[in-house]
């Protein structure tokens, strides 16, 4: 028998969320010169750990997807995929726009050195790309005072037939916690890149649940937002919670009662004895470790569900194994399940919460020798 743990990956909670942005979209959008917002789906690592093949099945309703790798694009491509894919990162290499024209791929161009790869490259077919902007981000993108001479060469290279269609983008910094800091960046980039004609792609998970931010475009044009962790059942925000927002969990961590064994009060549990009964307690010890994914700053109170029943974990999470207070269900024993994350436990975040990280790097760090399903 395989070891009692399971992850598993629920296509119907992704096509719920990604419905659950695109009619958030539909009821927020009232300007009628720009009748429909553009969604990429972005499915970078994995898919947020989820899966590429069973992610671009339940997000089927995307206008496109939006990734990092190139060979996850191709996994797209030969899944079905035959709708626009954005590369966030552009191209590496010169020798990667070959793989981007064959399968049609669009790409984010952030420095000179990528246009100046693509002025040298033989090219069979044009380049589609969103030429982009650093409104305070900081890592990628042109510099505001860099962008127009940027555009001019970029402009160059589509009249001399290396480049289609001409876009602009950018990436807010602070868009789940600072609406002015956002609506500074937004004039920014208005300011900035405005003058430019093309499409546009500004909003993260964030700044896409954020109506007031891309409705502030105003622009009769193309737009495409770029939701990620919302698709996933996470939150972007610190201050509310998915189930708010209507997103459901994508993402279930399951593992078992190995043991139970009663502990007396001043007795200790685990490494380093972070955790010293006070009065007698009934524990279990779990078949989840942090080999397997699980956070190991998760200590004492972090939220699981054993047995239906939401308990806490109690001391330092060990590579294979963690203890569960069972004090108050005396049902639980030796196979009840328990619910680490997911449908039927703690959403992903509190758990993240608890552990000093967001969830977003909980979803992606499930270990390989977890068993996975997908429903």
């Amino acid at each position: 028998m395989p070891r009692p743990i399971l992850l598993t990956v629920s296509r119907k909670a992704l096509s719920h969320n990604l419905n659950t942005v695109i009619n958030g979209l539909k009821r927020s959008n009232t300007n009628s010169n720009n009748p429909g917002i553009k969604v990429w789906a972005v499915i970078k690592a994995n898919a947020y750990g989820h899966g590429i093949e069973p992610a671009v099945e339940a997000f089927e309703q995307a206008n496109g997807l939006g990734m990092l790798d190139l060979d996850e694009a191709i996994r797209c491509r030969q899944a079905g995929w035959t709708k626009p894919i954005l590369l966030l990162e552009g191209f590496f290499h010169e020798s990667d726009l070959s793989i981007v024209q064959e399968y049609d791929l669009t790409i984010a161009v952030h420095c000179t050195h990528q246009l100046e790869m693509i002025n040298k490259a033989s090219l069979l077919k044009p380049l589609n790309v969103f030429l982009k902007l650093n409104c305070g981000m900081n890592r990628l993108g042109f510099m505001p005072e860099e962008y127009a001479k940027a555009w001019e060469y970029a402009a160059m290279l589509r009249s001399n037939g290396k480049i289609d269609t001409l876009g602009k983008m950018t990436h807010f910094s602070r868009a789940d916690d600072d609406p002015n800091e956002t609506q500074q960046q937004l004039e920014l980039f208005k300011r900035v890149a405005g003058q430019f004609p093309g499409p546009v792609s500004l909003c993260n998970s964030a700044a896409t649940l954020s109506p007031q931010v891309w409705s502030g475009i105003n622009e009769n044009t193309e737009q495409w937002v770029r939701p990620g962790i919302c698709l996933y059942g996470g939150t972007p925000f610190a201050d509310r919670d998915a189930n708010s927002l209507g997103l459901l969990p994508a993402q279930t961590l399951k593992a078992s009662i190995l043991a139970v064994r009663d502990l007396k009060a001043g007795a200790s549990i685990g490494y380093g004895h972070q955790f010293t009964a006070t009065e007698n307690v009934r524990m279990g010890v779990v078949s989840c470790g942090y080999a397997d994914g699980y956070p190991r700053l998760a200590g004492t109170g972090t939220p699981i569900t054993v047995h239906g029943k939401r308990t806490r974990l109690l001391g330092r999470v060990s590579m294979d194994m963690m203890v569960a207070d069972l004090t108050h269900i005396p049902e639980a024993g030796p196979g009840s399940e328990v619910v680490l994350w997911g449908q039927g436990g703690p959403a992903i975040d509190e758990v993240a919460a608890h552990a000093q990280t967001i969830g977003y790097e909980l979803m992606c760090a499930v270990a390989t020798r977890v068993p996975r399903v997908i429903i």
